[in-house]
């Protein structure tokens, strides 16, 4: 990203009139490569900050590609069987004309997307506010200023801490704020606004805040795309855990996606939308086309078993359900590596897949009583581990269940270091890490 260059000028009298020559010749070079304008009225006359290329790794044996997950939907049955759907119309499944529900094929920025249009549609108190939001880096936001006008669509300074301040008052006059921060990495300017202010706002004002009518939504695309590096490819999410009073979802899918980010936008307490970037174009689904919510603080079982539970949210899920197939029917190769009670002919362990979608408030309730279905659990996300959704998680169900337990808790996380561009693959949680829990967890 390269912010403007003017305040150089300043500093003219230090720094040679070459350089600074030179530097302005870089920088006009950078912003036409961009595609940025000198144009005031333009949309993308102020640079964004470059969004790296979304290029999923090649797909092998042990682990395909993420668009080929099983757990995507694919057709208007199973989309509209969605565990929680609620349409808002209040018709359920038959629609207003009882002739059933429309669906449509969307990958999930095209989710997210619909869910915005129809949020600015139904309420003319709603604003969608960010750095570059009149275009769109991921094109979440894409159109909506040409439908909705620029005085409910528009851009914002690059500064997170006044997107997070503006929201925050916006909400507190009765309207519905809905704040793009353009990468979860550039979210911590506006943590102090986040923790200190909006998660406490309620609270503090005795359930005045927001008037009625207003909410606070702050959305955020995190996770890393295989070379987004340090700047680019975190999941902060778990920097959050400790903010009582702000809610936390990361939808696993477009369907999922449209249904909680519309659920945040009508929850009258502040909400973050973690939206993991490498799904955007990766993951596709049938989507309703019609507007519905899902419940924000319920986990799903995606899968049912009584063996083991694995719990995961965003990408991992998807990898987690990779790894136990690969456990239910291993590849001749990886035969060796399993106990001889893991082993083909012995039946396959049945294992519970649930995916959290909420990890603040966390429902540490619904987790507890999985555990004493199973006695057996594992954890798996992005995130390193210190101060993160696993290990506060394992920490409060082995207190809560430690009675019920036949196995440690296991956890597949990142590593505590700072994304590395050249070995992000090997930051990543993948098949084979979640495979060696499963298998390490079911034969203690």
């Amino acid at each position: 990203m390269i912010r403007s260059i003017r305040p150089l000028a300043a500093l003219s009298t230090r720094i040679p009139t070459g350089t600074i020559r030179s530097i302005r010749r870089y920088a006009a070079q950078a912003e036409s490569a961009n595609g940025s304008s000198d144009d005031p009225k333009s949309p993308s006359f102020r640079q964004s900050r470059s969004a790296p290329t979304i290029q999923p790794p090649a797909a092998t044996t042990e682990e395909p590609s993420l668009g080929e997950s099983p757990l995507f939907l694919h057709t208007t049955e199973t989309a509209l069987s969605t565990p929680g759907i609620r349409f808002t119309d209040g018709h359920g499944l038959k629609g207003p004309t009882g002739k059933g529900r429309q669906t449509r094929r969307m990958n999930l920025y095209q989710a997210i997307r619909d869910a915005l249009g129809t949020a600015l549609a139904t309420n003319p108190k709603s604003f969608v506010f960010g750095e570059d939001v009149q275009t769109g880096v991921f094109r979440c936001t894409t159109g909506l200023v040409d439908e909705f006008g620029k005085k409910r669509v528009f851009n914002t300074p690059l500064t997170e801490q006044g997107i997070a301040g503006f929201a925050i008052g916006l909400a507190s006059v009765g309207a519905t704020a809905i704040a793009e921060i353009q990468f979860g990495d550039y979210i911590f300017p506006a943590f102090d606004q986040l923790v200190n202010e909006a998660a406490k706002q309620r609270y503090a004002s005795g359930g005045a805040y927001p008037l009625e009518g207003g909410s606070l939504t702050i959305r955020a695309p995190i996770g890393s795309v295989g070379h987004g590096g340090l700047y680019h490819s975190q999941s902060p999410e778990g920097y959050f855990l400790g903010a009582a009073g702000l809610k936390v979802v990361i939808p696993r899918s477009p369907i999922q996606a449209k249904g909680l980010l519309l659920a945040a936008i009508r929850d009258p307490n502040p909400v973050l939308v973690f939206e993991p970037k490498i799904l955007y174009r990766a993951a596709v689904e049938e989507v309703p086309t019609d507007d519905y919510t899902l419940p924000i603080g319920q986990p799903e079982i995606v899968r049912e078993g009584t063996d083991l539970t694995v719990v995961s949210y965003g990408t991992p899920l998807h990898i987690c359900h990779r790894a136990i197939e690969l456990l239910k029917s291993p590849p001749p190769s990886l035969i060796p590596f399993l106990p001889e009670a893991l082993r083909p002919p012995n039946p396959a362990p049945a294992i519970q897949l649930i995916d959290l979608r909420t990890i603040s408030p966390m429902p540490l309730g619904a987790m507890t009583e999985a555990v004493k279905k199973t006695g057996r659990m594992v954890i798996v996300h992005e995130a390193g581990k210190a101060g993160s959704v696993g290990n506060d998680l394992a920490g409060e169900v082995g207190r809560r269940a430690f009675e019920y337990l036949e196995a440690p808790i296991g956890l597949v996380s990142g590593w505590d270091t700072p994304v590395p561009l050249t070995f992000e693959k090997f930051y990543q949680p993948d098949v084979i890490r979640v495979f060696d829990k499963l298998v390490e967890t079911l034969a203690y």
